[in-house]
């Protein structure tokens, strides 16, 4: 059982593999780059790490995966620092 936040992280290893054994894709379906840091705000990825991810082997895929953790850290730091947005503000 446990906690919604345990149940979220076993849902992400759950995710690490796709359903032909390869790397599963972080894309989680929220799509839209931040103009701040280029990266997409659901699966912090740049555009051109999206672009290439069909065409990258298995090693390079988790390597890029490696490097979205230390990436959430610094993207809710960002988030924690921001002022927050206007009503009405959709940015």
């Amino acid at each position: 059982r446990g906690c919604a936040r345990c149940a979220r992280r076993r849902a992400g290893c759950v995710r690490a593999m796709s359903s032909d054994g390869g790397v599963a894709s972080p894309c989680i379906n929220v799509c839209r780059i931040d103009a701040a840091t280029g990266w997409c705000v659901g699966c912090l990825r740049t555009i051109d790490e999206i672009a290439s991810w069909s065409q990258l082997a298995d090693a390079e895929r988790r390597a890029l995966r490696d490097r979205l953790g230390p990436r959430r850290l610094q993207w809710r730091r960002l988030q924690r620092a921001a002022p927050p947005a206007e009503p009405g503000c959709s940015g």
